[in-house]
């Protein structure tokens, strides 16, 4: 074998390699420390576990409701039971349950550091960059143009979703430390915005309209909504009804809303049309069997083609019923196999969001693209005009709240920058911080025995009572008894296995016990062929191997597929010399002030 070919040992230094193991944390936007809150939930540390979520996605109470879930799909568990952890409920629990923490945010200065940074819109977004800037000492003006705070996360997801009464508590603890805040005060035109000297603006105004659907019919009737806009009616009171039959066109996550809305303002025949199949859909499973609970019918392959009308009276939508196929390259066609009319008092169109910036001129050195998107670098969120920074469905369309958030951390690092400068692409670095978990030689300061409860559901009002008011939340929480089974389903993937290769003395004992044959001692080689002839070949190529260095007695390595390891420690007990090692990684997360969660954060 030529050294060219062989694999070099892992750099398990590399802050990327042991945060990628962490499957849930990687996945995650804003790179939430879930193993080690839900650890902190098993022992009933609720304030603690919340502080560790708040840090970084900063509204855990919002997020353990609505937030759109990366994490679960990622999740070891699903490999093990095909259920992942109830991530994002635990988070809930967190939230729910904790005590008082304005004593453990962070202080914010007296003196001020003379810099004044100006944020359009109130929601997720701004909030998160006035959140990060003022324990910096930045003055942060924040104008929105509703008498509301929130932005879309209060006028479109629905009060039986998300109560005002989290919302509020929420972004009052970022209004309380010192933002001045600027309601229905709309910023019309930034040429003159910009004039206000301030030394960055920060653009958060999510992606305010929904997208219309030009068909014949279209202008004959007021029955036609645009679920967007519709969504911000219900919120405000000024659509109070609707009609007895309703067609949702769409199948998104806020055609779910839409639907089940309609459900509350009277809808008695409720549908939900996709142009695809089931397997096709925008929508997240969980909001599709939260509508289909609740009785509102799902009809797929029909593509709208006439709003059909008598004298501006809506009668029903003419639809196509169509096949589609996919060819060899994942490209997708359809086939009209024929034609329907679906009668109805109501339509709802839920077919995707839109930005807006009528306020934004176009000769400010401020590039749109294509779509009509301002051009907004990945890395420092800048826009084409220096100190002009865009965040959230602002930036790059819409995404979701967590995505927000990530955005908001990295355009304050930026501003930041900018504010003191300092090059935006200096960006303070992520590292991992590892410590043994080790007590006795083969003992663990963590639970490490497998527990195969099937995942908890969450329990809900009963459905005979969920529509007597709008406002009633659905979703109960979790009972104590099932916060404790949860819990005990994470597999603690920041507990790394960590081999010291000149201690290995290959007697097999940890490949003999490890029960899902993710190590192998062999000759190395080229990763293609290293990963098709260890024990259980490694055949995800999204997830590392590692590769020891050279084995003290045969020049051979050892090997470990770390996508199916479930980090149960059998190996490491097993290991009479020791080479393996239970360590737990903590990923260090930068932010503006350079800082991760523990120096950010008084944790009691």
């Amino acid at each position: 074998m030529s050294p060219d070919t062989a694999m070099k040992a892992t750099d398990t230094k590399h802050p990327d390699y042991y945060h990628r193991v962490v499957d849930c944390q990687w996945a995650c936007p804003a790179h939430t420390d879930v193993p080690e809150y839900i650890r902190l939930i098993a022992q009933k540390r609720y304030t603690d576990a919340y502080l560790i979520n708040r840090t970084s996605n900063v509204f855990p109470g919002i997020l353990g409701r609505v937030c759109d879930r990366p994490c679960e799909p990622a999740c070891r568990r699903a490999r093990i039971d095909e259920k992942p952890v109830a991530i994002c409920r635990l988070k809930r629990v967190a939230a729910d349950l904790r005590a008082e923490i304005s004593n453990a945010l962070p202080n914010i200065p007296q003196m001020k550091n003379g810099k004044r940074i100006g944020c359009v819109g109130a929601g997720c977004a701004s909030l998160t960059v006035a959140n990060d800037l003022l324990p910096l000492g930045y003055e942060v003006v924040v104008f929105e143009k509703l008498d509301v705070t929130g932005g879309l996360m209060r006028t479109n997801i629905p009060a039986f979703r998300l109560p005002a009464q989290i919302l509020d508590d929420e972004i009052g603890c970022i209004l309380d430390m010192g933002v001045d805040l600027r309601m229905a005060s709309p910023v019309t035109s930034m040429a003159s915005f910009l004039n206000e000297g301030y030394d960055a603006v920060f653009v958060g105004t999510g992606a305010p309209l929904g997208r219309d659907l030009k068909l014949p019919g279209r202008e004959g009737t007021n029955e036609i909504f645009v679920g967007i806009q519709w969504l911000e009616s219900v919120a405000f009171g000024h659509v109070e009804s609707i009609g007895k039959r309703v067609l949702i066109i769409g199948a998104g996550n806020t055609a779910m809303d839409c639907c089940r809305t309609a459900l509350r303002l009277g809808g008695r025949e409720v549908s939900v049309i996709a142009r695809k199949p089931p397997n096709m859909l925008k929508a997240s499973d969980w909001e599709l069997e939260d509508a289909i609970e609740e009785r509102v019918e799902m009809i797929y392959n029909h593509a709208p083609e006439e709003f059909v009308l008598d004298n501006g009276r809506l009668l029903g939508v003419r639809f196509s019923q169509v096949e589609w196929n996919e060819d060899e390259d994942g490209r997708l066609s359809s086939q009209k196999l024929g034609e329907t009319v679906i009668e109805c008092d109501s339509v709802i169109l839920a077919i995707g969001q839109e930005n807006a910036f009528p306020f934004i001129e176009r000769d400010i050195g401020i590039d749109f693209n294509r779509w009509d998107m301002p051009s907004v670098d990945k890395k420092t969120m800048q826009s084409t005009r220096d100190g002009v920074f865009f965040g959230g469905d602002a930036a790059f369309g819409p995404l979701n709240i967590i995505w927000a958030v990530e955005h908001a951390h990295q355009a304050a690092i930026s501003i930041h920058n900018y504010c003191n400068g300092v090059p935006l692409d200096e960006r303070p670095p992520y590292t991992i911080d590892m410590s043994s978990t080790k007590m006795g030689l083969h003992e663990w300061s963590y639970g490490n025995t497998f527990d195969g409860s099937p995942r908890r559901s969450m329990s809900n009002v009963p459905l005979r009572s969920r529509f007597d008011t709008i406002n009633i939340e659905v979703e109960l929480g979790f009972e104590p008894e099932k916060v404790n089974k949860e819990v005990q389903r994470c597999l603690n993937c920041d507990i790394q296995t960590v081999f010291t290769a000149e201690s290995c003395i290959e007697c097999d004992a940890c490949i003999d016990v490890c029960p899902v044959e993710c190590l192998t001692i062999t000759a190395n080689g080229g990763e293609d062929d290293l990963r098709r002839r260890l024990k259980r070949p490694a055949m995800n190529e999204d997830q590392a191997i590692y590769v020891s260095a050279a084995l003290p007695q045969t020049g051979k390595v050892m090997v470990k597929d770390e996508d199916v390891c479930i980090h149960c420690g059998l190996c490491a007990e097993r290991c009479p010399t020791g080479a393996w090692d239970m360590q737990k990684s903590t990923l260090r997360i930068p932010y503006a002030a350079g800082e991760s969660c523990e120096t950010t954060i008084k944790i009691a």
